[in-house]
């Protein structure tokens, strides 16, 4: 006979798996258009003019935000509806917060803590370390390819251009792959950080039905105030993710760069981004009071919208994916002309 207490035990342990299949099922299949806002089919005329537009120059500058990685499955800021603005009351950490406070680094690397390890590292719904570049990256790998682009200015941290191939990419923003000293500027890569965490932090757990859609994770006071954070192993100074904080500048040298690399193109190209911020939306007006052609690939308005010649409403993959089929299939009757 089986006693009650195995039966209840059996219950929870069923419970549990149920969970856990229900869990991996959304993981699975939940797509990353999931943080992709709504638009309207793409116009045919609009797919055209853009592709006159690429086909006209040969030394695009692309600048690339948040928009372009959401059919990765990672979330912007600021979408309607699928933002982690709509979707989370959390708000970015700010520099000087960061620089500040020993408590706010604490929850801030408790949080990231636990996101890596339970959500990109162990096969979360959209593992940061882990996610692949879409179509949008691979289509501007492919143009980078024809030589017709001079660099990619990425505001985003993720590193999918260059999982993709690209090469001539200038990270704007910085790259949640490596991790700074404020102090002495060392930069140690984010993995070996993850397991200097593991050593501080043994004890520390968290299941993953206290994860949030967003990736977040909700700890609890306790939790956060026992949480072990290194200092640089060089000069014992704070470290911080070697990304741009809001309230953060970006970097005089990143910042030259990319005005050299302006300077030097011949169009700008600007995918998946409102430039919202001003390190962004600068590279805009550089190009255009330099006279250089702006066009724009993104779902909702930006900042520049009327420094453009041609805007193409729609999802930055779709896009893309359309534009270069039509511009392959121009250069094969070319060819057959030939």
């Amino acid at each position: 006979m089986i006693s009650f207490a195995e039966v209840n035990v059996i219950c929870v342990n069923s419970c549990k798996i149920i969970n856990s299949i229900r869990t991996v099922l959304y993981r699975t299949y939940s797509s990353g258009f999931n943080f992709v806002p709504k638009s309207a089919p793409v116009k045919e005329s609009d797919l055209l003019k853009l592709k006159a537009f690429i086909e006209n120059f040969d030394r695009l500058c692309v600048v690339t935000g948040a928009g372009i990685s959401t059919e990765s499955g990672i979330p912007d800021y600021r979408s309607e509806g699928v933002g982690l603005y709509a979707r989370s009351d959390r708000r970015p950490v700010l520099y000087k917060e960061f620089c500040n406070s020993e408590a706010v680094r604490r929850r801030y690397w408790a949080r990231n803590y636990m996101t890596y390890n339970n959500v990109y590292h162990r096969g979360g719904s959209y593992r940061f370390s882990s996610v692949r570049p879409n179509t949008a990256h691979k289509i501007l790998r492919l143009i980078e390819d024809e030589n017709k682009v001079r660099c990619i200015v990425t505001q985003n941290v993720d590193d999918l251009h260059a999982k993709a191939g690209s090469r001539r990419v200038i990270e704007l923003h910085g790259t949640a792959f490596k991790v700074m000293c404020l102090d002495c500027d060392e930069r140690i890569c984010r993995y070996y950080l993850q397991e200097v965490l593991d050593r501080l932090n043994p004890d520390m757990n968290v299941t993953t039905s206290m994860i949030r859609p967003d990736g977040d994770v909700d700890l609890s006071q306790e939790q956060v105030e026992g949480f072990k954070v290194p200092t640089c192993e060089n000069c014992g100074g704070v470290l911080k993710p070697d990304i741009i904080f809001f309230g953060d500048n970006v970097p005089r040298q990143t910042v030259e760069t990319v005005k050299y690399n302006v300077d030097r193109s011949d169009s700008l190209l600007i995918i998946g981004s409102t430039l919202t911020t001003y390190s962004g939306y600068r590279i805009a007006l550089q190009a255009n009071s330099a006279g250089k052609p702006i066009g724009i690939i993104n779902i909702g308005k930006t900042r520049a919208d009327d420094l453009a010649v041609v805007k193409v409403e729609g999802r930055c993959g779709d896009v893309l994916a359309k534009v270069y089929a039509l511009i392959r299939r121009d250069e094969e009757k070319q060819k057959r002309l030939k």
